[in-house]
């Protein structure tokens, strides 16, 4: 037997002969000062991340792939790191075919043993997708897969992020709700509010000290 093992059959030993204390949470202490109208989760989003020196722009469904190209190119970037097996990267890869991009864009389809060289210093910019974002917080929620996984989201300096207008949540609350996070949590999921910051030195907050030095944010409005 494991010490895992050992050490839960002790837990539920423990639990014997005992009656559970009724679930009195009040639902409204962590819903009711953080809710809005649908019209302003939005703005109120927006509002926060871009105090926080988020980049947000809003386009359209069919539109953000060429937005993305202009971001990168204004930046004079040279490549963009995207997942081929999602919905959005088949998106972004179709309008590269069509475009005359020039930045190049590189495929993460191998293990990060293979190529961690070149993930940790060649790749100037990522995309990923998100499941969702908090108005209340201004935060989005990362679900990382194999497909997308963290590091995808971490190293590279820039972070372009793909948000569904429709999937801005009023609260934390509403969003493991929503997603019915008690029934099972990924490894990994993150809450992104911004760039990478620290306050560690001298207590001055600095941005871009670790991870992306830039977040941009596309809000998709739907069609």
């Amino acid at each position: 037997m494991s010490a895992r093992s050992n050490i839960l059959n002790k837990l539920r030993a423990g639990l014997a002969g005992t009656t559970p204390r009724p679930d009195d949470f009040d639902e409204g202490l962590v819903t009711t000062p953080w809710q809005y109208a649908p019209e302003d989760r939005i703005t109120r989003l927006r509002s926060l991340m871009e105090a926080v020196h988020t980049e947000v722009h809003q386009v359209t469904s069919a539109q953000w792939p060429a937005k993305v190209q202009e971001l990168l190119e204004s930046r004079g970037l040279g490549n963009l790191l995207y997942a081929p097996g999602t919905a959005h990267g088949r998106q972004l890869a179709v309008h590269w075919q069509r475009s005359s991009a020039k930045v190049q864009l590189m495929v993460y389809d191998r293990p990060i043993e293979e190529w961690k060289d070149e993930l940790f210093w060649k790749v100037d910019a990522s995309i990923t997708g998100t499941v969702g974002g908090i108005a209340a917080t201004g935060s989005l929620v990362l679900w990382p897969d194999r497909h997308e996984p963290r590091l995808m989201s971490l190293l590279p300096p820039l972070h372009i992020a793909l948000l569904k207008a429709s999937e801005v949540e009023d609260n934390l609350y509403g969003m493991m709700q929503k997603h019915n996070w008690s029934a099972g949590l990924p490894t990994n999921l993150l809450l992104v509010s911004g760039p990478s910051k620290t306050a560690d030195i001298e207590q001055v907050l600095a941005y871009g000290a670790h991870g992306p030095k830039e977040l941009v944010v596309l809000i998709l409005e739907d069609a």
